[in-house]
């Protein structure tokens, strides 16, 4: 394992690290909670020391697995977590990638905080994030103020923004890196999915904004590695299932013209 140290700061993690949306949702298959410390554990193993929930992934759930796994190691170990949604009411079973109402209100956030500070059982955060922020939030000056206050009583130790797919998140990510010079961006990146990601990239480097991304969905939910063809079909509970045939169709034909880049010893 490699690792790297986010830019201006000591947090130090793996190259390589693990989002626990996949053992605490459902949506990539059911997992109980004893498989997912078992997973982590093993991935701790292995090298990897940095591991991304949220507090909405499950209700709370990815953060209690996490202080299941390694509340006799927390040093060792980096955890970024996220807020901004209200999952209070979420107990009717969400269909598809609906998504849950955002609130980003100082009262709400510092409830957040202490929330799931007592889930994960620790008494810092290594990364707290803007769970899908819209431009109202990159806007609100109390809200970044906020986040420093919280870095100012080390219950975080840098803050930064994850961003998701469904409305493109173009302008902000650019204006997180511009205006705020966030210390973690983290965005969607990888071969089929190079846009707006680029775009978030360069305005780090414009901008001379000390930004360190985590990059998410790096296998393109499972469609570089290669197996998917015209009949795959996903499982009820697979969060795939719920995206239109034609992503699957083309990203099929995508994968067929990038083949000419494996080679023995490298896979797409």
């Amino acid at each position: 394992m490699k690792y790297r140290t986010y830019p201006h700061s000591n947090v130090t993690v793996s190259e390589v690290g693990f989002g626990l949306w996949t053992t605490s949702t459902g949506w990539w298959g059911d997992k109980s909670d004893d498989e997912a410390v078992s997973l982590l554990r093993e991935a701790y193993d292995l090298g990897v020391t940095f591991f991304d929930a949220a507090d909405t992934y499950g209700n709370g759930r990815s953060e209690e697995q996490l202080a299941k796994a390694f509340g006799d190691r927390r040093e060792r170990v980096v955890y970024a977590t996220k807020f901004g949604y209200d999952f209070s009411d979420a107990g009717q079973a969400r269909r598809g990638q609906s998504e849950l109402p955002q609130d980003f209100s100082p009262d709400f956030v510092r409830k957040a905080l202490e929330a799931s500070l007592r889930r994960l059982q620790t008494e810092y955060i290594d990364i707290y994030q803007m769970h899908n922020a819209r431009m109202g939030q990159i806007d609100d000056d109390a809200l970044w103020e906020l986040l420093e206050s919280f870095k100012q009583e080390g219950k975080i130790r840098m803050y930064g923004v994850a961003l998701g797919p469904a409305i493109g998140w173009l302008g902000e990510g650019v204006e997180a890196v511009r205006r705020r010079h966030v210390s973690s961006m983290q965005i969607i990146w990888n071969i089929l999915e190079q846009y707006p990601g680029d775009e978030q990239i360069h305005a780090a480097g414009d901008a001379g904004a000390p930004t360190g991304y985590m990059i998410r969905v790096p296998h393109s939910s499972g469609m570089l590695e290669g197996h998917y063809t015209a009949e795959t079909t996903f499982p009820k509970n697979d969060h795939r299932r719920h995206r239109p045939r034609s992503w699957l169709l083309n990203g099929i034909q995508k994968i067929e013209q990038l083949r000419f880049l494996e080679r023995p010893d490298r896979t797409l």
